[in-house]
């Protein structure tokens, strides 16, 4: 479940609890955890975090040790998380990984992943950047607004879709999809290719409220997110639709939010939404 703002607030706390602190040691206990990198594990005892990147719905953890740079990647997934030792989590078997560490706010972080859709990285600077070119596409808080009006002018396809395809948009996933989509008074299904440019606009300028506002409230706490010292996330308190079905559109427009099944469920009003509309 964690999407961008939840891997927003992840990164942002890390950077407050763990930068500059030693990592002392790592346990690993599942060989498959890794994805890559394995053999290098070792280099990392006694390096110093340098910097917690973002990038999509994954954390990049920078670490430096004798002039030399390397990255531990945390794939959030759906199920993953990043939490610190005093966090408590229903299933403890699940937690994969630990890193002991010394001179930060906390001493330890664990990787808690029980469905193990996501991964960790071990990788070099080239790695990193092999990494985020084969996965990563935009940005959609650092992504200018004529550079996306350019992004969506070549694409075809289906709305939503394209807003979730992590190698063209990265780190939307279905929650924030259907929230930024009902603002922008979009239908999930409406054709990317006859969007006006002043449509393309007002769609870039309601994902990045949306994003920006659900980061500034920890993010959306459906299921099993925790940041990583155990704060639930209370955007989804402010969630208009996802989840909403058989429920009053809260424009107050009379109709009533549906649910359309395609490849992940969307939840729309039919009159503010749409597909007919010159939108």
């Amino acid at each position: 479940m964690p999407e961008l703002p939840e891997a927003e607030v992840v990164a942002r706390q890390l950077r407050v609890h763990l930068l500059g602190a030693q990592l002392n040691e790592c346990w690993v206990g599942r060989a498959d955890i890794v994805r890559e990198g394995s053999p290098t594990l070792s280099w990392y005892h006694g390096s110093v975090l340098e910097g917690v990147e973002r990038y999509g719905k994954s954390i990049a953890l920078g670490f430096k040790k004798e002039d030399e740079l390397r990255y531990v990647v945390a794939e959030l997934g759906m199920t993953g998380l990043l939490l610190f030792c005093a966090t408590q989590t229903k299933h403890p078997q699940h937690v994969h990984v630990r890193m002991s560490f010394t001179g930060g706010r906390e001493s330890e972080l664990r990787y808690w992943n029980p469905r193990r859709f996501g991964r960790l990285s071990l990788l070099d600077r080239a790695g990193l950047d092999r990494y985020r070119a084969r996965r990563f596409g935009v940005d959609p808080l650092t992504v200018s607004r004529d550079e996306f009006v350019r992004l969506m002018q070549a694409r075809r396809g289906r709305l939503k879709p394209l807003l979730m395809h992590q190698q063209v948009i990265a780190g939307i996933g279905n929650i924030y999809a259907n929230e930024i989509l009902f603002r922008a008074k979009l239908h999930p299904n409406r054709e990317v290719n006859r969007l006006r440019r002043t449509t393309i606009i007002r769609l870039y300028d309601t994902m990045q409220a949306v994003l920006c506002e659900a980061i500034s409230c920890g993010g959306s706490s459906v299921k099993d997110f925790f940041a990583p010292d155990g704060t639930e996330g209370q955007y989804k308190r402010r969630h208009l639709v996802y989840g909403k079905e058989g429920q009053l559109c809260p424009n107050r427009c009379g109709r009533m939010i549906r649910r359309l099944q395609s490849e992940r469920s969307s939840f729309f009003c039919p009159a503010c939404q749409s597909n007919r509309l010159p939108r």
